[in-house]
């Protein structure tokens, strides 16, 4: 089974801020640091509006309910754009039958966003923080998701982008992999006996 990161290696990570930032007419650099400084919490399954509450009282500006529900659209939108290269292998594989998932954190919106996307439906499984209340590395995550999935941990291929989370992978049997695009992954994955050509 091949199992994926959503943001960084599904979904380009460099999406959400500049169309969060143009919606609430700051510079990007203003709103990163309450953006990325909540996220845990929120990956972990704070409701949303706690959330935008929070990032809005860092930034010295009220975000009510109204603005949560249209920033969490517009947040959630931007992490559910398929990178071209991550659609090219997610499609290949799926021509060869090859059983794949997601072991993201993200919060339960995005959670919810991710399954209704027109893309996920290659997947056999979906795994998010916010539905175990635990978040890579954790070790605890990789136990939930083999449970999920119902494999062994030798028989997950996994690509993050983040290496702490490939090496809590790696510890706890999984073969690992850090995502450094679809070439690369591509070389794995016929190294690993799962695609050819």
């Amino acid at each position: 089974m091949v199992v994926w990161d959503l943001g960084g290696v599904l979904a380009p990570s460099g999406r959400a801020l500049p169309a969060l930032a143009a919606a609430l007419d700051l510079p990007e650099d203003d709103l990163a640091g309450p953006y990325w400084n909540h996220r845990d919490p929120y990956d972990l399954g704070e409701p949303s509006e706690a959330y935008w509450a929070r990032v809005g009282r860092d930034l010295g500006r009220p975000l009510d309910r109204g603005w949560a529900e249209r920033l969490d659209r517009v947040d959630t939108g931007a992490w559910t754009v398929l990178a071209d290269d991550a659609g090219e292998l997610l499609g290949r594989l799926a021509g060869r039958g090859t059983p794949q998932g997601v072991l993201s954190n993200a919060p339960a919106s995005l959670a919810t966003a991710v399954r209704g996307a027109s893309w996920s439906g290659v997947f056999e499984t979906l795994v998010f923080s916010a539905d175990l209340g635990v978040m890579k590395p954790d070790p605890r995550v990789y136990r939930a998701a083999d449970d999920r999935f119902g494999r062994r941990p030798a028989d997950i291929v996994f690509f993050d982008d983040r290496p702490e989370n490939v090496e809590a992978a790696r510890a706890h049997g999984w073969r690992a992999h850090v995502w450094t695009g679809g070439e690369s992954a591509a070389g794995v994955l016929a190294d690993e006996g799962l695609l050819t050509g």
